[in-house]
């Protein structure tokens, strides 16, 4: 349980909203930050890219929210030095998982903690995925259900994605989104 003032949680995600929820953060409102995410450019390091980012969602919802503590996160899935962004359409969704099929990628969450637009902490987490070989049928299938939208990777671990990885190094909590973990751990010796 942390024990904590009430948190604005700097996102929309009902997932996120539920692992803070399982480690007993009170979260006191959802507060989606409306953010430009590109990347600055093709040179941005995926851990740099990440790290800003859930910076920059902590910080713009804190401009507004003086006097509550922010947190906010943000995930991304890298495969080899190439960022698998949100797929905004199927097409784009068919190319992340094909490139995923019967590989290793990365991903990673960066939590960040604000109050008075000061930052508090933050903490970049990484875990390791593989995907066992995907059918143009499996793909196919998976895109019909539209898992895939909003996800980064094209993906979600905690959906019907699960029956195709085989192998996880480090935190399932961060795959899907919170590593809960580490932000329990940042909450406990920042608040």
């Amino acid at each position: 349980m942390i024990n904590c003032a009430p948190i604005i949680l700097a996102s929309a995600s009902p997932r996120r909203l539920a692992l803070c929820q399982q480690i007993g953060v009170d979260i006191i409102e959802q507060i989606p930050a409306h953010i430009d995410e590109k990347r600055i450019s093709t040179k941005e390091l995926a851990k740099n890219y990440v790290s800003r980012l859930a910076l920059e969602k902590a910080m713009t919802v804190s401009a507004s929210y003086q006097d509550n503590l922010v947190l906010a996160a943000d995930t991304i899935v890298v495969k080899g030095r190439r960022i698998l962004e949100k797929a905004d359409n199927r097409d784009k969704a068919k190319t992340m998982l094909s490139l995923l099929s019967g590989g290793r990628h990365r991903v990673l969450t960066a939590v960040c903690l604000v109050k008075n637009q000061q930052k508090i902490g933050t903490k970049l987490v990484t875990s390791i995925v593989k995907f066992r070989y995907l059918t143009e049928s499996d793909i196919n299938n998976y895109l019909d259900y539209n898992e895939w939208q909003d996800k980064a990777g094209a993906y979600a671990i905690q959906g019907r994605a699960a029956c195709f990885i085989n192998f996880i190094s480090g935190s399932y909590s961060n795959i899907v989104g919170l590593p809960l973990y580490e932000t329990a751990q940042l909450l406990k010796n920042k608040c």
